[in-house]
């Protein structure tokens, strides 16, 4: 095991890079520490409240943009992405996802939650990561993040020269699209420097166009208040009724603004197991999930990022989706029956979401 002052940086930094290859990255770069570019804009966004109820972008102040105040003595960042698009997608996955976005029977996952949690798999693998380095050098101190705190991954990544920020606020690659996810480390050591890429959205304004609820309000800024992802996983209570009709059949996220950029033609599927389709949830309908018991939604989404959502807002989710079902047309016998069935849950939020899908098929009703 090697001291600080006898360690080739240039070779270090290259092994590294390599063991990330081996731990599945598919890759890995290094970038300092220095976001103050970032700082006023983050500033501007908080105090705008474009964040919602995630208190927790607020909560640290600004250490989310300086990382050794974070973690103290950290002068790199070392920084890794990792494809997540499942082993089984075809050629023609992006408009297979349109065409299932269309049909109001289907309930649409974002296509990251539909396989393993992936803070566990990305953890892990930066965690052995970690351990290797560890294994060759004395002094390294190191801490390990994905998506679990205070750090401004688009900024570290982009800095790194992992992608671009695209104009709808996610990290954008020319070769691979934006269908990945990010982690760090931050650590001590005085690794070799990768150069940022320049970005390449251009005059495109796609992904803004698309936005079903308009929550890119101006390229490179998201309001999340008004974002499908934030309100069908971190907002707590009832969906607001100008938003409902507008998510339309999506249940847990949203990939709108992902399936339309030109550049996601060249993602890439992942070689991993773990971000293989669970359940189905690549073609299965509202009613389908609207049956599961708490107890078969505790069993079908253990070790899945959909868990954290919890059974009461699934339920609300879906209610929200068949209302739009039934407000699109569809308003089968399957889809009154299941509405009518969770009429009396035991919850307010999932009895009020309910109340308006049913509300939805009186007014169509009334039309008919």
């Amino acid at each position: 095991m090697l001291e600080k002052n006898q360690i080739d940086f240039t070779s270090l930094t290259q092994a590294i890079k390599a063991w990330g290859r081996e731990l599945g990255f598919a890759e890995t770069r290094i970038t300092d520490i220095d976001l103050r570019h970032a700082e006023a804009g983050l500033q501007a966004w908080l105090d705008a409240g474009m964040h919602g109820e995630m208190d927790y972008m607020a909560a640290h102040g600004m250490k989310r943009a300086r990382p050794a105040e974070l973690v103290p003595g950290t002068i790199r960042v070392i920084t890794v992405r990792m494809d997540y698009l499942p082993r089984t997608s075809g050629d023609e996955w992006r408009k297979r996802e349109e065409e299932r976005g269309r049909d109001p029977s289907e309930a649409m996952v974002s296509i990251y939650a539909r396989g393993r949690d992936y803070h566990k798999v990305l953890r892990s693998r930066l965690q052995l990561l970690a351990d290797r380095i560890l294994g060759e050098v004395e002094e390294f101190s190191y801490r390990v993040f994905t998506d679990s705190a205070p750090v401004m991954e688009i900024a570290l990544a982009s800095k790194s020269g992992l992608g671009w920020r695209g104009k709808h606020t996610l990290l954008l690659n020319r070769d691979v699209g934006s269908m990945f996810f990010l982690g760090e480390i931050y650590t001590n050591l005085p690794l070799l420097l990768d150069t940022p890429i320049s970005a390449h959205c251009g005059q495109c304004s796609a992904c803004i166009d698309i936005c079903p609820t308009k929550a890119i309000v101006s390229p490179y800024k998201l309001d999340a208040r008004r974002c499908i992802s934030y309100l069908t996983l971190e907002l707590k209570g009832s969906i607001p009724l100008e938003l409902r009709a507008l998510i339309g059949n999506r249940v847990v996220g949203c990939d709108d603004c992902q399936l339309i950029c030109p550049w996601n033609k060249f993602a890439q599927r992942s070689e991993l197991p773990d971000f293989d389709v669970r359940h189905g949830l690549d073609q299965v309908t509202l009613v389908a999930l609207f049956t599961w018991t708490e107890a078969e939604f505790l069993r079908k989404t253990e070790g899945s990022a959909m868990r954290r959502i919890g059974y009461e807002r699934w339920l609300r989710n879906i209610a929200v989706g068949l209302g739009n079902a039934v407000r699109a047309g569809t308003k089968t016998p399957e889809i009154i029956a299941a509405l009518n069935e969770k009429s009396t849950h035991p919850s307010p939020l999932v009895r009020e979401h309910v109340a308006w899908a049913l509300d939805g098929l009186r007014d169509f009703s009334s039309f008919s």
